[in-house]
């Protein structure tokens, strides 16, 4: 069974940093986005980062030059780094494996983590 789980998240001061970590487990074949996603109160989750297989990465407007997505793909983990975290940042962080193989299978699935809170003061 694949299970996904992120964690990292916090309160942090306004200009603070935080490193969020996602992994994913079980018998996977491949990956075929690694994401971050978030959710602020009120308001639809949107896609703050992605890296696909083919190393290319994409970001909300919002957050770049501030958050790096990575990943240590032989483990399949990848993790968010943020930088500069502004009180607008405030949300429920949550990871995803997009077009996850299972080894073995056909098809893919897209898979999530739980979600982590991370609140920005001012």
């Amino acid at each position: 069974q694949v299970q996904v789980v992120e964690s990292g998240g916090g309160l942090v001061q306004a200009g603070g940093s935080l490193r969020l970590t996602c992994i994913a487990s079980g018998h996977i074949f491949g990956i075929k986005t690694m994401a971050w996603y978030r959710q602020a109160p009120g308001k639809q989750r949107e896609l703050i980062a992605g890296i696909d297989n083919g190393r290319s990465t994409n970001y909300a407007d919002s957050v770049k030059g501030r958050f790096t997505i990575s990943t240590n793909d032989a483990r399949n983990m990848w993790y968010l780094q943020m930088n500069d975290l502004k009180p607008e940042d405030t949300a429920v962080y949550t990871c995803a494996a997009l077009g996850l193989v299972q080894s073995g299978t056909f098809g893919s699935t897209d898979y999530w983590g739980q979600g982590t809170q991370v609140t920005v003061s001012s």
